[in-house]
């Protein structure tokens, strides 16, 4: 897989990610759930915790990245979802940090909802990796 970042601006990249990229050559594509502070039993976790909620969100991106033989490299889109974009904007390192670790910038939007599936959860994130 090669990807090509398309940065008409570069203030984005500071913030880590990019505005778009083309991806060539890949022969197969994840779509990710919604994945949040859930146990591996089904059970939500860090009620009002936005750094442990992104953190184990983050950890729940990447077992269905394993589970499909990629990682966090493969990571092309990123769709942030919170019920507290000032709370997650104070965290956001939390993330940046995953993803720099990881050497990875992917296509990101963020989007204040009103609330999640799960009562408690404050933060969502679903993606789409190629291989």
């Amino acid at each position: 897989m090669e990807r090509t970042a398309v940065n008409p601006v570069t203030w984005s990249v500071e913030m880590g990610f990019n505005q778009g990229e083309i991806v060539s050559g890949h022969t197969r594509t994840l779509y990710i759930s919604g994945q949040t502070a859930m146990s591996a039993d089904g059970k939500p976790e860090h009620d009002g915790d936005m750094a442990a909620q992104l953190a184990l969100s983050i950890d729940n991106v990447e077992a269905v990245l394993g589970e499909a033989g990629m990682s966090l490299t493969n990571l092309v889109r990123l769709n942030v979802y919170t019920t507290d974009v000032d709370l997650l904007l104070q965290h956001y390192g939390v993330l940046a940090a995953r993803l720099s670790t990881a050497a990875v910038a992917p296509t990101t939007t963020m989007l204040g909802v009103a609330r999640l599936a799960i009562p408690g959860q404050l933060i969502e994130l679903e993606g789409t990796a190629v291989a």
